[in-house]
């Protein structure tokens, strides 16, 4: 039984159980939201708003940190996740579902700040891209059930409020088993416990805002555009979620490996080389079809973006992974609340030119990337560096 005990089965429950809840949140939101709270576009879009807010302040969680250790604000923020979600359903309206929007908010994004820490201090750095490849993929398999079980439930006629009960129990039952099977695990390197902005990591700092800058034009324009632009109806959505979480279920742990191999600089750059095409894609096309192909090809490209996190592990001070962790979750934010409503103008003039300025984020994203050394490490963190412990230029 002590061979299941460990960091990386810890891990592999965190990403069974984020997911889990989440997704059984977010498949049900737009129906509860209109059917049973009385929603417009005006409240959907101001709950989008609130649900970025904890994101957004995702640094403080350095400051949570001098009360408790790492791995008991991972399970104390699944249990908030959880209970955000199990609750939803018995709040149908307008202010109970911002409310318990928020709640479930503060779980997810402190927990994917927390996470992401763990995995950069327990995992080796020659096998972080592999295993993280890997948790993607269990994330995708655990999104896929929560899926198939909403379906599932909805072909019996199954109550929101019951369905909401049963996704966010699920998240409680494995704060459980996190709790008591699992013993509490010792930190290989004292972390700061303080807000630490570094020079020296300011390439990790832009890509990171960049990452988030993409990400936003993906979950909020790409899907829209899916459904202003060509009629795709929720079942149609719903299969491209699918075939979405499907995909990298196969692909994430292949693309873990190809970072591993070929280095965080190559890997980066074919992901911004693909961005630049589908950006321009979504631009200029015309088809149903075609669009669906760009959409799931763009999704499986977040799974690439493992290596901005493992090239800050091989740059990163052992002890500042937990402070960066939420320093950078913050930074990926920024763009989270700025661009939906900037953009959203833009897009009332000129669709297409919203994709055509992500195919330039991504062109900035490639040019930037360029600067990731080969063979990252500290003292080494991009090629303009130069090796101050050794007092010579640094191996390219």
């Amino acid at each position: 039984m002590n061979t299941y005990r460990t960091p990386k089965v810890f891990l592999i429950l965190l990403s069974i159980a984020m997911p889990l809840c989440f997704a059984t949140w977010q498949v049900l939101l737009n129906n509860f939201s209109i059917q049973e709270a009385g929603f417009t576009g005006k409240e959907i879009g101001i709950l989008q708003s609130l649900r970025e807010i904890p994101g957004f302040l995702a640094f403080t969680a350095v400051f949570i940190l001098l009360a408790i250790k790492e791995q008991q604000f991972a399970i104390i923020s699944l249990a908030i996740l959880s209970i955000g979600v199990a609750i939803s359903g018995l709040f149908p309206t307008v202010y109970g579902l911002y409310a318990t929007t928020v709640l479930m908010s503060i779980g997810f994004h402190y927990l994917e700040t927390i996470k992401q820490s763990l995995a950069l201090q327990w995992l080796d750095k020659t096998a972080a891209p592999v295993f993280m490849g890997k948790l993607l993929a269990v994330s995708s398999l655990s999104a896929l059930t929560a899926y198939s079980l909403v379906w599932l439930l909805n072909l019996f006629n199954v109550s929101f409020t019951s369905t909401y009960l049963l996704g966010g129990s699920l998240g409680l039952i494995i704060v459980a088993i996190l709790l008591f099977a699992f013993p509490l695990f010792p930190e290989k390197v004292a972390q700061n416990k303080k807000l630490i902005l570094r020079k020296r990591y300011w390439l990790y700092y832009l890509l990171t805002f960049l990452s988030g800058a993409r990400r936003q034009i993906f979950v909020v324009f790409a899907a829209f555009m899916m459904v202003e632009k060509f009629g795709y109806s929720v079942a149609d959505i719903s299969v491209l979620f699918i075939i979405n979480h499907a995909a990298n279920l196969y692909l994430a742990p292949r693309f873990g490996k190809l970072i591993q191999k070929i280095g965080e600089k190559k890997a980066l750059t074919i992901e911004y080389v693909g961005l630049i095409v589908v950006f321009t894609g979504y631009g200029l096309v015309e088809s149903s079809e075609v669009a669906a192909m760009l959409y799931v090809v763009d999704h499986l490209f977040f799974a690439m973006a493992i290596a901005i996190k493992t090239y800050f592990q091989k740059i990163a001070d052992p002890a500042d992974i937990a402070s960066n962790a939420g320093v950078s979750f913050t930074i990926n934010h920024i763009a989270a609340v700025v661009i939906p409503a900037l953009f959203g103008i833009i897009w009332l003039v000129n669709p297409p030119l919203v994709f055509y300025i992500g195919a330039l984020i991504a062109c900035l994203s490639l040019i930037v990337t360029q600067l990731i050394p080969n063979n990252p490490e500290q003292g080494n963190e991009t090629i303009l560096s130069t090796n101050k412990r050794a007092g010579q230029p640094v191996t390219r």
